[in-house]
């Protein structure tokens, strides 16, 4: 395939159209039915855990969070920040609870972040508030035995711009242990001249400054020791994929722990959805990372059965 650059723009705007890909529905469907499942996991989310909503991380309307709390929260309590995607456009922390039950089940905490979409936030807007969501999350929460960040599409762009952020600015350098980046943008050079950036309109210095490819160095300086895990869907574009893959390999190349998880038989909309279901491939492999590396000793086989048997369905 040609280099992005060498791409009419007519080319490079299907390969960032992602429901142009899906292999199990048209363009138009598959976004529905994204809303739909996003939208019902949320809605299950909120009957099965304990819930403190619109919680503020800062002064604006956009700042704040939905936490989905455990019946019964261990003492050292591991969390997980989700981050969504939408294009720095759509959604909101509405939608974004769907992935709790099978980890409050576990006496996991998972938290959805609110932030600015566009246009009313611009790229600098957007991830100088997912930084600060960080660290009002771990200023307010003392027994926190690890930080798990998780984002889809753009949320995974976010994440990783969590990951590479000067932590001297803030009064709270946070423990995250493990990320799971999942379909994410992280060099958002190419979509400077695509629709995406009609409601963004980034410069190319705005680009640069919030390319997540281009700040491993930042990510290497304050954790070093954090466990990335970059996944793309078998049936996203080709560069939604390239992008993936060469953000893995940069980590790699920088010693970083980064692992690639090319998920089989999902699209850039079910790779996330299916984050509902205990069974599913990176709802485990978030799970796994969490057992390797909470602080928690308490983490074991029938911490979790009686933790599970504390939730209901």
């Amino acid at each position: 395939m040609a280099h992005w650059k060498e791409m009419k723009k007519e080319e490079l705007e299907k390969q960032y159209s992602p429901s142009m890909w899906s292999h199990r529905m048209g363009k138009d469907e598959v976004i529905t039915a994204h809303v739909t499942a996003l939208s019902e996991g949320t809605k299950k989310a909120g009957s099965v855990a304990q819930t403190l909503l619109n919680v503020p991380y800062g002064e604006g309307d956009g700042e704040k969070l939905d936490i989905y709390l455990p019946a019964c929260p261990p003492q050292d309590l591991a969390l997980v920040i989700y981050i969504h995607g939408g294009y720095w456009q759509f959604f909101s922390k509405e939608e974004s609870g769907f992935m709790a039950p099978p980890l409050v089940s576990r006496g996991i905490a998972v938290v959805a972040v609110d932030y600015d979409i566009a246009p009313k936030g611009s790229m600098d807007v957007m991830v100088s508030q997912v930084r600060r969501s960080v660290a009002s999350i771990v200023q307010q929460y003392s027994h926190i035995s690890g930080v798990y960040l998780c984002g889809h599409s753009a949320g995974g762009q976010l994440a990783a711009m969590v990951l590479s952020t000067d932590w001297s600015q803030y009064k709270v350098t946070p423990n995250i242990r493990g990320a799971v980046l999942v379909s994410g943008i992280y060099d958002l050079l190419p979509i400077i001249s695509t629709y995406v950036n009609d409601p963004l309109k980034m410069t190319e210095e705005d680009a640069v400054r919030s390319s997540p490819v281009l700040l491993v160095p930042m990510l290497k300086r304050w954790f070093a020791g954090c466990e990335v895990v970059v996944a793309v869907a078998e049936h996203d574009s080709p560069e939604f994929r390239r992008q993936s893959r060469e953000y893995f390999q940069v980590l790699e190349c920088a010693g970083l722990k980064v692992s690639f998880e090319d998920v089989s038989n999902t699209d850039h909309f079910n790779v996330i959805e299916q984050l509902s279901d205990e069974d599913y491939h990176l709802t485990q492999v978030l799970l796994k990372m969490i057992r390797r590396t909470s602080v928690s000793h308490t983490w074991n086989h029938e911490s979790q059965v009686e933790m599970h048997n504390t939730v209901t369905y």
